[in-house]
């Protein structure tokens, strides 16, 4: 009986990881080639959603608000007369993010080109953040240093940028800021990138949900099995 259940453990412990979800009758072939078609068409579409006027001003799942260092102050400020340079401010943080998105396409396309079985394995049996943790890990330090010049250029020209900036950079230091929001242009770089993956991961699970949408074959097939 002991014998038994070692082998049964073995078999459990050896067996692939295709075979959850229902697709053992797949290739690593087939399903790597499906999840690949399917992130090629979410990534595309999460760009042609973001990086175009309104893509994250006008949708308030991925809208980048005020850093929390103003966003406590800003009731005070805008007691002062100053609402109007906030306003200002989250317009330009936004319309900043819709213009640095479209360069990130190349990246998230290369990234989906050179997965791996083991990535796509992964991607397919793990959790709703899977596709997230796949695309930041991949593509994060790269787009951040794409992103980052045009972002800054943007907001470069509010006077309310600069002293936020420095502002914060002093409170940073106390532990008042988060230092990864001491600078405007870094925390415009972070939210625009945790809204792109958030959408790509979004039409991911819509693909998921609607395998019937997919555009690629291969893709309605493997997501249909799941």
């Amino acid at each position: 009986m002991r014998t038994f259940f070692r082998t049964l453990a073995f078999l459990v412990i050896s067996a692939p990881v295709w075979a959850a979800g229902g697709l053992a009758g797949f290739t690593d072939s087939e399903a790597s080639g499906g999840l690949k078609e399917a992130l090629s068409q979410g990534a595309s579409r999460a760009v042609e959603l973001l990086g175009r006027n309104g893509g994250f001003l006008n949708n308030d799942k991925v809208k980048i608000p005020l850093p929390d260092g103003l966003a406590q102050a800003e009731p005070l400020i805008r007691m002062t007369g100053r609402g109007k340079d906030l306003d200002e401010l989250v317009t330009t943080m936004n319309r900043a993010a819709e213009a640095a998105v479209p360069e990130a396409k190349t990246l998230l396309a290369n990234a989906v080109k050179q997965m791996s079985v083991t990535d796509a394995k992964n991607i397919l049996t793990g959790g709703d953040d899977s596709v997230t943790n796949y695309f930041r890990e991949k593509t994060q330090d790269q787009l951040t240093k794409l992103f980052l010049p045009a972002v800054k250029k943007s907001t470069d020209k509010l006077e309310l940028s600069g002293q936020y900036n420095k502002l914060a950079g002093q409170a940073a230091g106390i532990g008042l800021v988060k230092g990864e929001d001491a600078q405007i242009e870094n925390y415009v770089t972070r939210k625009a990138l945790d809204g792109l993956y958030l959408m790509i991961a979004e039409e991911e699970r819509a693909i998921r949900k609607d395998p019937v949408g997919a555009v690629g074959g291969l893709a309605k097939k493997i997501f249909g099995a799941l």
